[in-house]
Parts: C-alpha cells; structure tokens; sequence
C-alpha cells in the first residue's frame, strides 16, 4: 500500500507543505517577494547547507531523497549527519546540534546508548535473520510481542502483528480491518474516517487521499473554535459532526475510526478536552473501531506510557513504532484486541492462512533492540523522569508565548509546536512565501539545534533522556532564533509597507 507519515491513506494531520528559502537567503541575504519567489523555493524543511559555504559535499547525489524538492538535492549540498552522543548530533564537519526532534520523533533514548548496541550485537552474531511465516519464528519476535501485551495496560489486547514503521503498522491496519469485517459478512463496512489538517504536499500527484478515507473535524481549540466557545463545547461539537458524517455516509459502511492520541506531526494539537470520551461514545454507538496511532505518543513521550493511559482510550486496535527500539532498527507493531485475534484466527483456519506479513516482521536483531529499549524505559522509569522535566521544558518555551509572531505554542510532556501567525490571529496567516517556519528552522540549525518545520509550524520533541541542562539549551536557542526571526520579519513588514503604500 502507500507509506510515510504513519500512512498516506489514513492520516490526514501530517506535515503541510512548507516553504524553504533557505538557498535564496543564503546566496542573496535576502527573501523574494511574491512575484519573483519561483517554485524551487517552496520546499519542505530548512537547510543552510549551501554550495557557497562548504567545500566539499554531496551536492547531485544518488538518492531520492524523501520529502525534499529535486533542487536542493542538485544544487544543496544535504546536511550530512556522521555520529551521535546522548542529545546530540555532528554533521561531517564536525559541527555539534542538539536534536530537539529527537531524530524524527524517534531516538527516545539518545545516540549511543551502549546496551542498544549490545543487544543488536549480540543476536547479530548469534542470529542475524530469520522470518515468522507459517508458524517459524525467533525467540526475539515471542519474547517482545509478550513485553508489549504486559506494557500496555488501557486494556487487554490479544496479540501483536510486527511490521517495520509506523506506516507500514497504519497500511496494514487498513487490511487487518478488511479481513475482520469481511470476516464477519459486513462486506459494506470499508470506510475510514480520519482527522482534517490539509497535507497537499503529500497529496499531489499520489492520487490521494484514497476514496475509502473520510475526514471529520480536526481537534484544534485554537484554531477552530468559535466565539465564547469552551473546549468540552468545542469536543460535543465535533463529536456531533462526526455523528452527523457517520449518518450521512451510512453506518454499515464506516468501518474505523484512527486518531493519534496527540497529533505529532499535524503541528502537535492536543485534544480538547473530554475530546475522546465523546468521540469513543458515538465509535460505540454505531460499532466502529478505534485506532489509536500512538506511533510518536507511546514509551514515555507524554509522560505516561502510552497516549491512550494519559486520556482514558480504549482502543480496537493500536500502532506503534518510532521508540519502540528508540529507532536503533527499523521496527513497528500493530496490537490487536482479543476480539479482533479471535475473529482473524475462525477466518484464518477457514481459509488455510492469514496471508499478510513482511519478510522482516518480527526480524530478530530489532526485536532484540526493542527488548533492550524497553527494559531500559522501565528501569529508568522513564516516564517518572518526563514528568520532572517536562514542566522547566513546557513553561520554558511557552514564556515566549507573547512573540508578536506567534500565534499559540502548545503541548505537553516531551512534545510542543509553535504555530507563527500575524497579528497574533489564527485567520491572519503571513505570507507563505516569506517562510517564517523555515526562517526559524534555519536560525535554529545556525545556533546548533534542528528542530522539525512545517509550513509555519515547527515542532520539538527531544530526546526522553534530555538533562535539566539541555533543556536549558533548547530553551536559550529557542530564544534567540525567535529574537532573529523576528527581526527578519519586521524587515519585511518595512519592505512591503514600501512596496504597496496604503491609499
């Protein structure tokens, strides 16, 4: 099927298209206005690695590389990352970034950690691949998916499929709630319905979103609320609408809901509150599943194990990836309920076999690394230790709060998004081809920080490991890069005031 971003076919609150002016800011000092901004500079994720600044590089290189626009793959050199330590990453030049994203949301427990390393050592030299079709397997594969089941208390699950990523456990959802259903004789019930924030990035020319996905509201207080309108009204009322969507489409043809406990990469956006309790009451009322996407949420990020423990999900069906093994090897999982295992098995020996899986589910060497992943999460009570720095992390950040660039700095835990707006107002958009997010991006890789952009969102969420001291350091370059891009901004404003004169 189609992966990235925890499945192009379900989610609908990943990364929008951002606007990288990186290479015209660093050739000519300066932004574009509109009229002379030309396609190329309308790209994902900032860069200042520049032909004019580095010597030696890997500008025209061989890879397609994703999420990024064919030029700066030809005329950039890539930012080319050689080792890690703890929070910290060194591109090949020797410069030191503290990873605010923690690779892509992934690297829970830092670079490095010297029993990650081990443990993929050690089944390397002892086994270093075998598969888990027709009922062969390793012991990596039994013991982790047993640690998985134990681990995750919001409610009993039955089994775990393994997968390699987080948009390969989301595809296979797809199918996984296709047999179910066809299992049962509801033939009709196929349809999927998924939380709007626009990605047109990733939609064009992909022939996406897929016709089978539907998408109600997206849960953003700030944004979408109305006028004198509290949060649990706000969550009644987007539960109301998703009611009203179930009942146009057709119940018996709706057959699951998937959200992410926290959206990640849609710009970090909590839920409002009572949010899930109501959505879960009308999921039950017309007998839909519950996905929960705890890709990014789950082992810690949040400060509770899992998302669904921190807002009381009870879920059908969860997947998993990123920190399960701290993103040391590729790996994910899907967690099935007993309901759904038992259904899957009477279909299954009717028909002589379940037939999906991938080569490397459940491949040993990741299944050992996770095994060692989790054992550490537990040992360095690793949620206890979100929830002492997570507040110095949050009120930090949110000190900034009153930038006149910024519209809303939000999240919790380990996780928090910045959303730049004019006029403090979130129907008062800045021009996109100024690129305030990539601005910020780029002040914050010049001071030594990456950070993730998203059109004029940009996200953090570092490393679980992160000492009170590098949550100072993200703090301060926060800091700064706003300073700057502020600073960068109100040229602009200046600029334009001289183009286009009021009447």
């Amino acid at each position: 099927m189609i992966a990235r971003g925890r499945s192009l076919l379900l989610r609908s609150n990943a990364a929008s298209k951002a606007t990288s002016l990186a290479k015209y800011v660093a050739t000519t000092g300066s932004l574009p206005d509109s009229s002379d901004a030309p396609a190329r500079y309308f790209s994902s994720e900032p860069s200042l690695q520049d032909v004019s600044t580095e010597e030696n590089g890997f500008k025209g290189h061989g890879m397609l590389a994703p999420f990024t626009a064919g030029w700066q793959s030809t005329d950039l050199h890539p930012l080319v990352i050689e080792r890690s330590e703890g929070s910290y990453v060194y591109d090949i030049n020797g410069k030191k970034y503290i990873d605010a994203l923690a690779g892509l949301w992934s690297t829970a427990l830092g670079g490095n950690e010297p029993r990650l390393i081990k443990a993929a050592t050690d089944q390397l030299n002892k086994l270093p691949f075998y598969h888990s079709f027709w009922n062969r397997t390793t012991k990596p594969s039994l013991d982790l998916a047993n640690e998985i089941l134990s681990m995750f208390t919001a409610r009993e699950m039955g089994k775990v499929f393994f997968t390699n990523s987080g948009s390969e456990a989301n595809d296979s959802q797809v199918k996984l709630v296709w047999y179910y259903n066809n299992a049962l004789g509801r033939l009709n019930k196929k349809k999927f319905i998924a939380r709007s924030k626009s990605l047109p990035a990733l939609h064009q020319k992909f022939d996406l979103p897929a016709p089978f996905v539907l998408h109600t509201d997206c849960p953003h207080y700030w944004r979408f609320h109305l006028p004198d309108e509290t949060e649990e009204e706000f969550a009644t009322r987007l539960a109301t609408n998703l009611e009203d969507l179930i009942i146009k489409e057709g119940p018996e043809t709706i057959a699951a809901f998937i959200a992410e406990p926290v959206m990640g990469a849609g710009g970090v956006i909590p839920p409002p509150k009572t949010y899930f309790e109501k959505i879960h009451a009308v999921l039950k009322k017309y007998d839909i599943l519950l996905i929960a996407d705890e890709v990014i949420t789950a082992f810690g990020r949040l400060g509770t194990m899992f998302g669904c423990d921190l807002y009381d999900i009870k879920p059908d069906l969860v997947s998993i990836a990123k920190a399960l093994s701290s993103a040391y090897m590729p790996i994910g999982a899907i967690l099935v309920s007993p309901e759904i295992t038992d259904v899957i098995h009477s279909q299954s020996n009717k028909l002589g076999s379940f037939a999906h899986g991938f080569t490397y589910s459940g491949h040993p060497v990741s299944c050992a690394v996770a095994i060692e992943a989790l054992k550490i999460y537990k040992e360095k009570n690793i949620t206890e230790h979100v929830q002492k720095i997570a507040p110095r992390f949050q009120e930090g950040i949110k000190a900034f709060s009153g930038s006149p660039i910024v519209g809303e700095i939000r999240g919790l835990g380990l996780i928090l998004g910045t959303e730049f707006v004019d006029n403090k107002s979130p129907n008062d958009p800045f021009p996109a081809e100024w690129g305030v997010g990539s601005l910020f991006g780029a002040e914050c890789e010049k001071r030594g920080m990456l950070i993730r952009v998203a059109g004029d969102n940009i996200m953090l969420s570092p490393p679980l490991i992160m000492t009170p001291e590098e949550v100072e350091e993200i703090i301060s370059k926060y800091g700064d890069a706003l300073k700057a891009t502020e600073e960068r901004i109100a040229e602009l404003k200046s600029k334009r005031g001289i183009l286009n004169p009021p009447n």
